[in-house]
Formats: C-alpha cells, sequence, structure tokens
C-alpha cells in the first residue's frame, strides 16, 4: 500500500505537445530581432517561464532590453502561440493521458496541473480534458519559474495535501528539479538520458495504469 494521495502533472511534453508550438513562436520572435534559435537552444527553455526563457533569448543573441521591451516582446511571443494553439484539438492529446488519469481518479486519486503556462485553461479546454483536473496552479497563481519548488507546493496546497504525498509527472529536467526540491517524487516522461535525476522515467501513458508507476517508486 502507498501513501501517496495526488498527481501533479505538467503540461507542454507530459499532456500535448505543445512544444513545437512554443518553438515556432519563439522561433518568429527570435528572426525578427535576428538572433540565431535552434531546436537545440529550445531545450532550454522547457520548463520555464516566458520571462526567463525571453532572457535566455537575449543571452543567446548578447543583447540587452529593458523591462519595458522585454514585456511588449514577451507579449508578442504570446500573442502568437495562442493563435497557434487555437486550432489545437483533443487528437492532439498524447496518447494513453485520458485513461491513465481517469484510472487514477477511479482509484481515489486527486489530480492537479502544475505548469508555467498561462494558457493552461485554454488548452485543457481544446483537448477535452479540464473536468479531469481537481486544481489548476500555472503560471497565473505563481511568479517564480522551475526548478523552484513553488508551482508544485502550491499544488499540493491546493490538494490539500502535503507535499510528501504527491506524484510529479514532468518532461523537463527544470520540473524534475523543482518536484524534488518540494519533496515529491518525481516521474520523467521521455528520455532516461536527459531525465537521468527522476525517480522513474517512462516514454509516455499509453498502455499504463497509475498502479504500474507507483510501484516503480517504492
Amino acid at each position: 500500500m502507498n501513501n501517496y494521495k495526488g498527481l501533479l502533472f505538467d503540461l507542454d511534453g507530459v499532456l500535448v505537445d505543445t512544444a513545437k508550438y512554443h518553438y515556432l513562436a519563439w522561433k518568429a520572435l527570435a528572426d525578427e530581432l535576428k538572433i540565431p534559435f535552434t531546436p537545440q537552444d529550445n531545450e532550454r527553455l522547457k520548463g520555464v517561464s516566458r520571462t526567463a526563457s525571453f532572457d535566455i533569448i537575449l543571452e543567446l543573441g548578447n543583447r540587452k532590453m529593458d523591462d519595458l521591451e522585454k514585456e511588449a516582446n514577451c507579449q508578442k511571443k504570446n500573442d502568437l502561440y495562442v493563435s497557434y494553439i487555437q486550432q489545437l484539438t483533443e487528437k492532439e492529446l498524447l496518447g494513453g493521458v485520458r485513461e491513465f488519469i481517469r484510472d487514477a481518479r477511479s482509484k481515489g486519486y486527486q489530480i492537479a496541473l502544475g505548469s508555467a503556462s498561462k494558457n493552461s485553461p485554454l488548452i485543457l479546454d481544446k483537448l477535452g480534458i479540464a473536468d479531469l483536473f481537481d486544481a489548476l496552479v500555472d503560471g497565473t497563481k505563481v511568479s517564480r519559474a522551475k526548478p523552484d519548488p513553488e508551482v508544485f507546493l502550491r499544488g499540493a496546497q491546493e490538494l490539500c495535501l502535503p507535499a510528501s504525498a504527491c506524484v510529479v509527472f514532468e518532461d523537463a529536467v527544470a520540473g524534475i528539479s523543482a518536484a524534488h526540491n518540494a519533496g515529491m517524487k518525481a516521474v520523467g516522461i521521455g528520455s532516461p538520458d536527459i531525465l537521468a535525476k527522476a525517480d522513474t522515467v517512462l516514454p509516455g501513458f499509453s498502455g499504463l495504469c497509475i498502479d504500474d508507476v507507483l510501484v516503480k517508486l517504492q
């Protein structure tokens, strides 16, 4: 018998692959600013807030901007991104996600989202899974970016659970660190090479139920 009661999910790369849309939006902005930006550079932005992501892009271009310019460019990027995700459909939900969360809910686990994205409500609605979450903690509720544990600690708080009773599902190195900094177990979704610090790593949710995962954390 395990002591876990809450499951906290990151959004991008865990439930849906919106990373490609983030990349396209950041790439368009970087091109406009004449800053080289590659898919490899984009890896540094995973799990990082919008403002911190733009700081990384400026660093890549050895550029400086005042806060007002940064804010305007971050808004421009978000407008591009939102225009892309307006086209999202339920077909873009990653394989096995809906079944996995439904199985967990049927067994009494509470479900929360823990994401830096300020567009989380729109995305969950487009994917048709908003009703599967007991709490939603996103960039509108927290100010500190992963690997700071704020987003996951707030998620546990909204579920009225101690951190030790929660398990995090993440695809980014910063997210795995944030989970551990919160005192939670971290399940990596993706490559074991990249997510080596996770407590266990899965390629995805297809064909799995919650019991399959939690047994790996014992």
